[in-house]
């Protein structure tokens, strides 16, 4: 049985070693953070419906 060493990077493809590497599955802080502000801005989306809009009924206690 062979042990996973390493990983590409889900960002920029590079291999990035999985054991002892605090920003994994990413090969550095730079990818990390690129892929945080991305779904800060909502630059992923699961396709399907739009969820219907609910009125506001104006009982905001």
């Amino acid at each position: 049985m062979c042990a996973i060493q390493t990983v590409k990077c889900p960002h920029c493809r590079k291999e990035a070693p999985l054991a002892g590497n605090p920003h994994r599955p990413f090969c550095s802080e730079r990818c990390k953070m690129i892929d945080l502000g991305t779904w800060a801005s909502e630059g992923y989306r699961i396709p399907g419906e739009k969820a219907p809009q609910h009125e506001d009924d104006g009982d905001d206690e």
